[in-house]
């Protein structure tokens, strides 16, 4: 059989593409090398940080934000709209939030007093000065979303194909360890295993693989399940804040103040999910990164997390080395290596983010410059 689409990967660009396509009324047919989604899909926070992303990008962000919620709708997937909150723990913290408030304007960014933050972050004891909410983020769990989407996708009527590696793409031709398969168009998802299957895309583009230290601690009651924290370092990384005249500055305070998070390269922050509270990151880049997670690293980003929660005490339930593809010159590669494919791999920490809009682009053909 020909189908109309062939998407290769089930990480969550790819179901977002499957997705969108299935709701056009496309024929798709995925196809997985794995027996079910189980990279860096399912290992990250189930963060959809649309606010923080550099202005460019949210036309992009908007449109990932309404398939995040078509896809909850129609799939019955849990996605929070409950915001992100950033607490200020320095003055220099706030002003990068009162610049970037005055940059966005109210829709996006609440300004909130300490009271407001510890109240939200469950912790009367933060010393914090002020901070933020940013109310058009959402949650998803990323350890349900992947699954239930392709539960639903089947249900409709989307072939899956898995434990099938793809050797080959090239006109409308799919060549897998089992065999060929062929469709009017492929979009290939394939993450950080972009240089496996098209190594000139990922050299040309310096993609490379990222490793990130996290953990699951056991969320005590009174935090809620639809929490998301991010903190000083986020403001540092993530493009949108970091456009804002303050980060230098506060980049050298936090090189000052907090040498250890600066040193591997951390974005803290934490998510709730109904069995936990997931908190890390640190930020190791590689082409063939080594498994191990350092203890005293990871020790460091517990800490930490706790401080802004109040957990004297924190209980580690699981460890993990997360990955993704990366690369230090864009946030996404949106290729088309002939007239029937295209080659789509976010290239930063913001795929689950921005997955349902860079799917739609995908689809459509369409470019981002300078993202």
């Amino acid at each position: 059989m020909t189908h109309d689409l062939i998407v290769i990967g089930s990480g969550i660009l790819g179901l977002a593409t499957a997705f969108l396509a299935h709701k056009q009324g496309q024929s798709v047919h995925v196809i997985e090398a794995e027996a079910a989604p189980v990279h860096s899909s399912i290992m990250n926070f189930g963060h959809a940080c649309f606010t923080g992303q550099a202005d460019l990008i949210q036309p992009v962000a908007d449109r990932a934000r309404r398939g995040w919620l078509q896809a909850a709708q129609d799939t019955g997937l849990w996605a929070a709209q409950s915001g992100t909150w950033i607490p200020a723990v320095t003055e220099l913290e706030m002003q990068v939030l009162r610049e970037f408030a005055a940059h966005r304007g109210e829709a996006d960014v609440t300004l909130v007093g300490p009271g407001e933050i510890r109240d939200a972050l469950a912790n009367p004891d933060l010393e914090a000065v002020g901070g933020a909410h940013l109310p058009r983020d959402m949650r998803v769990n990323p350890r349900e979303a992947a699954p239930r989407l392709v539960a639903w996708l089947a249900s409709q009527g989307v072939t899956f194909t898995w434990n099938t590696r793809v050797t080959a793409v090239s006109d409308g031709r799919v060549d897998t360890v089992r065999g060929e398969y062929s469709a009017r168009r492929v979009i290939a998802c394939p993450g950080d295993q972009l240089r496996g299957l098209f190594p000139r895309i990922a050299e040309g583009n310096g993609v490379r693989v990222c490793t990130l230290a996290m953990a699951l601690l056991t969320r005590p009651g009174r935090i809620p399940v639809e929490t998301a924290l991010l903190t000083g370092t986020s403001l540092a990384r993530y493009d949108g804040f970091a456009a804002m005249p303050s980060v230098p500055q506060l980049r050298d305070e936090l090189a000052s103040r907090e040498p250890e998070l600066v040193a591997m390269v951390a974005n803290l922050m934490a998510t709730g999910i109904p069995n936990g509270l997931l908190v890390g990151d640190s930020h190791a880049y590689s082409l063939s990164p080594e498994p191990f997670i350092d203890e005293a690293l990871a020790e460091v980003l517990i800490e930490r997390a706790s401080y802004y929660f109040g957990l004297g005490e924190p209980v580690v339930r699981q460890r993990w080395l997360g990955h993704y593809a990366d690369s230090a010159e864009r946030n996404l590669v949106l290729v088309h290596p002939d007239d029937s494919t295209t080659v789509a791999v976010v290239t930063s920490g913001i795929g689950m983010t921005l997955s349902f809009g860079i799917a739609e682009l995908a689809l459509s053909g369409q470019v981002v410059e300078g993202f």
